[in-house]
């Protein structure tokens, strides 16, 4: 072995030009020229390709490489060339080769001079490929991306599964799989489906101590608090990671308004503006790339200084994937997430066009994202233990790095609870996932607890002293501190360890800390979007409701016909002194500056000045024209007393968003007569009577108006009418 040890780092200084090897990569090598099966997990960044190129160059034969990306084979054929005097030593074998080429290849591999062949797995299963390669010395296959074998992995490609076969025909090679994915059951699917159950696993940690995780709600705000996220951070790089190409268009475009230097990258793109704008990004021509998960792959940028998720991920691996593509140097990076269960249904809407199976894996996967996002316990803990990695927070490296631990939630003493809990686990005999577990505590039936008879069982709703969303919390705190487990082979189905036996024996003290409440309204978006700077000045807050109410006396209208709450909100965080600044806040259009702004810009002035308030004038988010474009038909067509439906579906715009857009309209301080439209749906009492509503009202509250009229109207009609209402009195 002394001499193979000897060797390598010999190799490794002659190849690569390092002196030592990083974290597990010389055991990996010692193993493979062993010649025996070898299972690599390695998180990315932590130089997993190295544990197959250094041994095919130091061994006699030629080394296949399956991996399913082209432009990633392509640069790891250009880096191993770029390392030997000979072009020959690593080849790539796809459809994108000429017959010459083809056959340049198959010269080089015969004569012993290729030591690295890289192949997708669509090449390998062509008969005259795989008749060739029965014929040359191969050293050893080595499988990359392997998770693309399991769909339980995040990239499933149904390729990868005939590996197997096509490998038994090149005789007895060893096999060596390398993944940055660890759940355990993607682990044993690898090797069930590479049929090397007698691997020996080499698996790094999971921790990048060097990342900060925080998730914060997702609001209609969203774009301004990326925008004073990414100010915060100027001149710095990032990747923000959206679910849709439209949507990736759409912030790239906002960003640029800005003053951001962004741009988008989606496989919608043609082939060429891609590999521009991936360029332009490694070259810090611009600071921050919008893209769809098809970026990333192969990007290996060591100072990506945040990772930003607009919509929350499909699975917590693709999670991890993402997010650890910040920090690669080891210097900051900060991964923050945005969460709102909205985001989480649409997925689950998505799912529902799938086949069974494939539903019933994205649902799990679905629900462990959330767990994660609304957990109030160390994500980094949370993380790791979901990658089956165990994490102290109190000795581990990176302890204090996320949101949670650095603002804690109030923990609750649950020692009784916790007991019940691992009982109902027990007493169902292993049976249920966590969904019917928490169903059979709080006494909620479904059709599996009906055909189990669960419901007739004593301890059937022996938890109603707490909710659902109660026991969800501490059962997933239960799972990480490992008195539960999930079942691999029934993917999901709760069961009892012999540590959670011993606990319902002898229990101790268990402190837990409640889950997050995610608030979606309105005026919560407003404070939470300010949040990343600092939360609207509350003193000239009141001072702003205060000249509002005088402004509406005076005039004889409701405070909220002068100006919405998030306006005010948005005045009290930008403090604007001029008119354009007015303009630029929240809801606030020309109209509506012109009308009311001089009394309020000028008690921010006076304000500024006597506080010595240094103003974030940055902090002015400008909206894309794309929006305005829109509105100016909508206002250009009820001017011609347009039909709504017509103008809706002229724009692809769906009633409700329609009247999303009129409110904003109006709000901001332009007139829409709509009452030739009204005409047709109420008669002039209905309308009168709601007018008076209004002009009543304290607030102009949809869901109030609903309950005070208590079914009379439809949610249209009142919406409709309010857009008349302030259109009249306001404008």
């Amino acid at each position: 072995m002394n001499s193979n040890e000897i060797d390598i780092h010999a190799a490794l200084k002659k190849f690569f030009g390092f002196n030592q090897f990083k974290g597990l990569q010389e055991q990996v090598i010692k193993s493979i020229l062993n010649k025996e099966n070898t299972f690599v997990i390695m998180p990315t960044g932590g130089g997993k390709s190295l544990c197959y190129q250094l041994p095919a160059l130091v061994q006699e034969g030629t080394a296949i490489v399956v991996s399913p990306l082209i432009a990633l084979m392509k640069n790891q054929v250009d880096a191993i060339r770029s390392l030997s005097s000979e072009n020959g030593v690593a080849h790539v074998l796809n459809s994108s080769l000429t017959k010459t080429e083809i056959s340049q290849v198959k010269t080089d591999i015969k004569s012993g001079l290729t030591k690295l062949l890289y192949v997708a797995p669509e090449s390998l299963t062509k008969d005259e490929y795989v008749a060739f390669l029965q014929n040359v010395k191969i050293s050893f296959v080595a499988i990359d991306e392997a998770h693309c074998i399991s769909e339980w992995g995040h990239d499933f490609r149904p390729e990868y599964r005939n590996l197997k076969h096509i490998i038994k025909q090149l005789g007895s090679v060893p096999i060596i799989g390398l993944t940055a994915t660890a759940t355990p059951k993607v682990q044993e699917d690898i090797l069930k489906n590479l049929d090397m159950v007698d691997a020996t696993t080499y698996k790094a940690s999971f921790n990048r101590p060097n990342l900060y995780y925080e998730v914060r709600t997702k609001t209609k705000n969203i774009e301004s608090d990326i925008i004073r996220f990414i100010k915060l951070h100027k001149g710095k790089s990032g990747i923000i990671y959206c679910l849709s190409r439209k949507k990736v268009e759409a912030i790239a475009e906002v960003l640029q308004v800005n003053g951001i230097s962004a741009v988008p990258y989606h496989a919608g793109l043609d082939a060429k503006t891609r590999a521009k704008h991936q360029d332009m990004f490694l070259m810090e021509d611009v600071d921050v790339v919008v893209a769809t998960i098809a970026f990333g792959m192969g990007i290996d940028k060591p100072d990506v200084r945040f990772v930003i998720h607009h919509d929350i991920p499909k699975s917590l691996e693709s999670y991890y994937q993402e997010t650890g593509r910040a920090g690669r140097d080891g210097g900051e990076g900060h991964c923050l997430a945005y969460y709102s269960y909205k985001d989480v249904e649409k997925l689950e809407k998505f799912l529902s066009g799938k086949p069974v199976a494939e539903q019933e894996i994205g649902f799990a996967l679905l629900q462990e994202v959330v767990a994660y996002a609304e957990t109030s316990m160390s994500r980094r803990k949370f993380l790791l233990h979901y990658f089956g990695e165990e994490f102290d927070n109190e000795t581990g490296e990176g302890g204090d790095m996320d949101d949670n631990v650095r603002n804690p939630k109030v923990k609750v003493e649950a020692q009784k609870q916790v007991v019940k809990l691992l009982e109902v686990v027990r007493d169902t005999k292993h049976i249920y996932k966590s969904k019917e577990v928490v169903f059979t505590l709080i006494g909620r039936v479904n059709a599996m607890i009906k055909a189990h008879r669960t419901d007739e069982q004593s301890f059937f709703g022996s938890g109603t002293d707490h909710d659902e969303k109660y026991w969800m919390a501490l059962l997933r705190q239960v799972l990480v501190d490992g008195l539960l487990s999930k079942d691999i082979e029934t993917y999901g189905v709760v069961k009892i360890t012999k540590t959670g036996l011993d606990f319902i024996k002898k229990p101790n003290s268990f402190m837990m800390s409640e889950d997050h409440e995610y608030n979606e309204s309105e005026d919560e978006a407003i404070v939470t979007a300010a949040k990343g700077t600092g939360v609207a000045d509350e003193v000239l807050m009141g001072m702003l409701r205060d000249l509002r109410k005088k402004v509406a006396k005076k005039l004889g209208v409701p405070p909220f016909v002068v100006f919405q709450d998030p306006s005010l909100e948005d005045m009290a965080l930008k403090y604007p002194i001029s008119m354009d600044e007015l303009i630029n806040t929240h809801g606030v259009g020309e109209g509506k500056a012109k009308k009311y702004g001089k009394e309020f810009i000028d008690l921010i002035s006076q304000y500024v000045e006597e506080n010595d308030i240094i103003r974030p004038e940055d902090l002015v988010v400008k909206s894309t024209g794309a929006n305005s474009i829109n509105k100016l038909y909508i206002i250009q067509n009820i001017d011609r007393k347009l039909p709504l439906d017509d103008i809706a579906s002229a724009k692809g715009l769906t009633m409700d968003a329609l009247i999303t857009e009129m409110e904003q309209i109006v709000n901001s301080g332009t007139k829409l007569n709509i009452k030739y439209w009204i005409d047709e749906m109420l008669d002039d009492d209905q309308q009168e009577e709601i007018h008076d509503y209004f002009m009543e009202s304290h607030s102009d509250n949809i869901e109030e108006a609903l309950k005070e009229f208590d079914g009379d109207y439809d949610i249209d009609e009142l919406r409709l009418m309010r857009i008349k209402f302030i259109s009249e009195v306001a404008n």
